[in-house]
């Protein structure tokens, strides 16, 4: 329990230092206290305060720490400095701070209370620390992996996106997924669906930012909609699916958007094949998670499936058979956090 205090607790300082800008600063040019509390506009002794943690922890590193406080010179170095402030390095660990600290924190009341009446939290009530640091925990995985991973694992899919077609990506987030997608198959349109305006908006302005935005089409609306059916050569739902208060339905909507021969890409947690005590870290940091904020998500709306992050592949394999797919298949994508699933028939 120390330790986890400890971890706990520089994970705040992580983000002080992120949401003052003191990383982005020190990144610029090593600095006193003085300085660096110039640069940001902040409090010198505060700051004083946290470059020496900082420096207790690793994180910076200083000259001389034997010399006067107020003479000591910090800096950031470079691969620390591509880890916190690189939102497309492969390396990005910004979200870990700003999820846990910044989007938990604030409805820790609401959970209790949510313990005792057995109702959810809604996604809008953990605020933008919550919507942005989802969105930054899967952005560089999507730009720099995601279609690696569709050519490899789906050659026949991969195939086909490069003469073209339409990929819907239900519950799109910041459309990062989505972005990575169209900038992978240049002859496809890309619809993005989500029912989170403001998820919606931010998705938007990435694509103009990226400049896809004249086949990357970002809509507040419910896949469901009749209109859509049979329209899509793949469709996709990304860390999203655990989440979802009614996977089953979302899943059959996701079958009838789809055009003869295509499949659903389902990425989600890797949890364990089967539940174990004590497990190793994965499933530890996906566990709290769930406690903290999937599964609290997922009971906001009823009825509810409860899934929570741990969300494993029998549990899929139900919900695609209820849905209506014949056949579900566990792609062989490597990697530490998630599982591809394919989602047939």
């Amino acid at each position: 329990m120390f330790t986890s205090a400890v971890a706990a607790q520089e994970l705040y300082t992580c983000y002080l230092g992120l949401k003052l800008g003191l990383y982005g600063a020190l990144a610029e040019d090593s600095a006193t206290s003085t300085q660096l509390a110039e640069r940001t506009e902040t409090a010198e002794r505060y700051t004083r305060e946290w470059l020496e943690q900082q420096a207790a922890a690793g994180i910076i590193t200083v000259d001389d720490a034997g010399k006067p406080a107020s003479e000591r010179v910090y800096e950031l170095p470079a691969g620390h400095a591509e880890a916190l402030l690189a939102p497309d390095s492969p390396y990005s660990v910004a979200p870990i701070a700003v999820l846990p600290m910044g989007a938990t924190g604030p409805v820790l009341p609401e959970l209790i209370s949510a313990f005792r009446s057995g109702s959810g939290v809604p996604y809008v009530a953990y605020g933008d620390d919550s919507r942005d640091g989802h969105a930054g925990s899967n952005r560089a995985l999507f730009t720099h992996n995601l279609a690696e991973w569709v050519r490899n694992a789906l050659p026949d899919v991969h195939n086909r996106l490069l003469i073209g077609g339409r990929i819907a990506d239900v519950g799109c987030g910041a459309g990062w997924s989505s972005i990575a997608l169209a900038k992978a198959y240049p002859d496809v349109q890309v619809d993005g669906y989500d029912l989170d305006e403001q998820s919606i908006s931010d998705a938007r302005r990435n694509a103009a930012e990226h400049g896809v935005a004249d086949r990357v089409v970002f809509q507040v609306r419910d896949c469901a909609d009749s209109s859509l059916v049979g329209q899509y050569n793949l469709v996709c739902i990304f860390d999203a699916l655990h989440d979802m208060s009614r996977p089953v339905d979302v899943l059959r909507s996701c079958r009838s958007l789809l055009s003869n021969g295509a499949s659903v890409l389902v990425m989600d947690a890797k949890v364990a094949e089967e539940f174990t005590a004590p497990a190793g870290e994965v499933e530890r940091f996906l566990y709290a998670a769930s406690v903290l904020h999937c599964l609290p998500v997922g009971l906001a709306e009823q009825p509810s499936a409860a899934t929570g992050t741990a969300m494993r592949p029998a549990t899929v394999d139900a919900y695609a058979e209820k849905a209506g797919f014949s056949k579900t298949q566990i792609l062989p994508v490597e990697d530490m956090y998630h599982r591809f699933y394919r989602l047939i028939g």
